[in-house]
């Protein structure tokens, strides 16, 4: 539930034209206030000054707090997506409303929710905001942190706009208020499903049009979340917000709710900018029926009031009905629904995975065909088990392999990196990533359906004695340099820029060439082009991977993978685990290991002869790590030439006088 604040405003008839004296609504809070020249207000000049510089981004939105407790002021920022043709418009109506806040609206009230019919809405508080996903309080005493406005038209609707609307009929009003709902629903999925980039106005923003027929007005739309929430946080704030249109906004001409992460809007008018994203029925008007003779009006009235009513019963069982419809064939179909050809997956499913259903070969396979090819996930044919659950072996009917990862309730991956991995692995294309090939998603049953890579993972050879000998030095040189070449692909040359942010050897698959195959996208995350880090307070991943950056203050980039990178090469060249790596049956960390035994090796390679340790030293510098270790000169160098004509080989020695050394520095 959330705690409910009514303000009405007027209805229009046209287009809304911004001027000096557009409508401001506010809400302000009573429990406690800011004395001038105080810290807080300082804070909040701070405030006011990033939110509103950092809102005149293509993102249309600003978040962050200034100052420490007890002073420390929180403050979220967001403008209407169709802002996107004039972003710095958007800044300047963030300035003005923090301006109106503060002098005319709320003087020196700590919390305040304002909102400009322009198009864009402000919340600050001296209590952390940020961290809220919707509002849940229903006490009308509540602080207004918790709160969501509800802003209602002024104008009902009346017999001349619907002939046969009846206000005192429960049935019409709720007719009515369904349609509403589903337009605003469709909006909404609209919404969530657009959020293929972060990096622009677009994301979580869509607005609607729905066209019945003459007897009943165009009703216009739109609905939007902030660009930092995760598609099912979006969808659920905009679920519950629509759920209150029922009890406030029935037989209203329009009205809109606004929570701090997310709000909706419908009106009989147009009042945003462009073209709609989601149209719902048809454009064409629909011919009233003929004018019945005079006094004939009370069977005029009822003929009308059936055309309303049913057209709308129409409507509201045709989308029930295909929903329902949609769940049967879903439940009981046989045989996979391939993305191409003549059997595609219906759009609306495509666009809630988020999938571009005119060119990708993802598929969706049916439960039955994953159980008939892993025969019920047997034993035998598992392959693994990984922290989110065990991957099998299957094979479909016409011979196919395939790999099948089944995510287990438990794995604390849920529906949402699940989509995740599919969104992205089905839009990426390298020689260095593996395969989806589809996925099923049946009940409780979260399953993908990946390429078949007989060599299993990378864990599986270098971390065994025995099979890891099967790796030479060129083998582990080049799935080196394929990974290396895979994150280069998704750090820059993909259409996505994504940060995998789970690299680790068991995520690294082997083809039948050991080939390596960087595959796990459940924990990634796309980044903008011109993003160089975020931040995060759910930290997820695995220890002895993550960049300490990460690990302790949630701050991830590409730097990020580049560091599980480096972990992944120091275990391909060792054959020893960074995570639980063991020494004399004390607990190492390899990195730090290795950084001792390299520079202890350099120490010994030095130059001069005089400045080598003895072995004695070696010795007990390598076996305390309480002895300081000191800064290794520059070693001598060493240039091999060997002749093709000659069997010997030939060693010329240069020092370091004639010698000249080149150190490049990544940008």
């Amino acid at each position: 539930m959330i705690i409910v604040i009514l303000l009405l405003f007027v209805g229009h008839d046209g287009p809304i034209v911004a001027t000096a004296d557009d409508y401001i609504w506010s809400l302000c809070g009573i429990t406690s206030k800011y004395t001038v020249r105080s810290p807080y207000q300082s804070n909040l000049d701070l405030l006011s000054a990033a939110l509103s510089r950092n809102a005149s981004s293509s993102l249309l939105f600003a978040k962050g707090s200034v100052g420490v407790a007890p002073d420390t002021v929180y403050g979220v920022a967001l403008c209407r997506g169709d802002f996107s043709s004039n972003a710095s418009a958007c800044g300047d109506c963030v300035a003005d409303v923090f301006q109106q806040a503060q002098r005319t609206q709320c003087p020196l009230a700590k919390s305040v929710f304002i909102v400009f019919n322009t198009g864009c809405q402000l919340r600050f508080s001296d209590k952390d905001i940020l961290n809220r996903t919707t509002a849940t309080k229903t006490d009308a005493n509540a602080d207004i942190d918790a709160s969501a406005m509800i802003l209602m038209n002024t104008q009902n609707i009346t017999q001349p706009m619907l002939p046969g609307w009846d206000a005192g009929n429960a049935e019409s009003v709720g007719i009515i208020t369904n349609i509403i709902k589903v337009l605003v629903l469709e909006t909404a999925k609209a919404a969530v499903s657009n959020n293929s980039t972060s990096s622009s106005a677009s994301a979580y923003y869509a607005t609607g049009r729905m066209d019945m027929s003459a007897t009943f007005p165009t009703l216009y739309s739109m609905a939007q979340c902030t660009p930092n929430l995760r598609p099912d946080d979006c969808w659920g704030c905009l679920q519950a917000i629509t759920n209150l249109t029922t009890t406030y906004l029935a037989g209203r001409q329009g009205g809109r709710i606004l929570d701090i992460w997310c709000n909706f809007r419908y009106e009989t008018y147009t009042f945003y900018r462009g073209e709609p994203t989601r149209r719902i029925g048809s454009s064409g008007a629909v011919l009233p029926p003929p004018t019945p003779p005079p006094g004939d009006q009370h069977r005029r009235s009822r003929r009308s009031k059936v055309v309303v009513i049913s057209t709308v019963v129409a409507l509201v069982s045709s989308v029930c009905c295909a929903i329902f419809c949609f769940g049967l064939v879903r439940k009981y179909k046989k045989g996979k629904v391939s993305l191409q050809g003549n059997m595609n997956m219906p759009t609306d499913e495509a666009l809630t995975w988020g999938i571009d259903a005119s060119s990708s070969e993802f598929t969706l396979f049916d439960l039955s065909q994953v159980l008939d090819a892993t025969n019920n996930f047997a034993e035998e044919n598992m392959l693994g088990k990984g922290g989110f659950g065990p991957v099998y072996k299957g094979l479909f009917s016409d011979g196919s392999e395939i790999a099948v990862k089944r995510l287990a309730s438990h794995s604390g991956q849920g529906f949402n990196e699940f989509r995740n991995e599919i969104q992205l692995i089905a839009k990426l294309q390298h020689t260095n990533l593996v395969k989806l090939l589809g996925c099923c998603y049946q009940g409780e049953e979260k399953i993908l359906i990946y390429e078949y890579l007989p060599n299993k993972s990378l864990d599986f050879f270098i971390f065994d004695e025995q099979r890891r000998v099967t790796l030479n030095w060129n083998n582990r040189l080049a799935i080196i340099e394929g990974i290396g070449q895979g994150l280069l692909y998704l750090h820059k040359h993909s259409r996505l820029r994504v940060i995998h942010r789970d690299l680790k050897a068991s995520n690294i698959l082997l083809d039948c060439e050991m080939n390596p195959k960087i595959s796990d996208f459940g924990l990634a995350r796309i980044f903008s082009s011109k993003d160089t880090e975020e931040n995060t307070n759910r930290i997820i991943g695995t220890y002895g991977y993550m960049a300490p950056e990460y690990a302790s203050e949630g701050l991830f980039s590409v730097k990020s993978d580049v560091f599980s990178f480096g972990v992944l090469i120091l275990e391909i060249v060792t054959g020893k685990r960074n995570s639980g790596f063991h020494q004399c049956g004390d607990l190492f960390n390899l990195l730090g290991y290795m950084m001792r035994c390299i520079n202890i090796a350099l120490l010994c390679v030095q130059e001069n002869a005089v400045d080598r340790p003895t072995m004695s030293d070696v010795v007990v510098m390598l076996s305390s790590e309480n002895i300081a270790l000191s800064e290794a000169n520059h070693p001598a160098y060493f240039h091999i030439r060997v002749a093709k004509e000659e069997a010997s080989t030939s060693i010329e020695s240069s020092g370091l006088n004639n010698t000249t050394m080149s150190i490049l520095y990544g940008r």
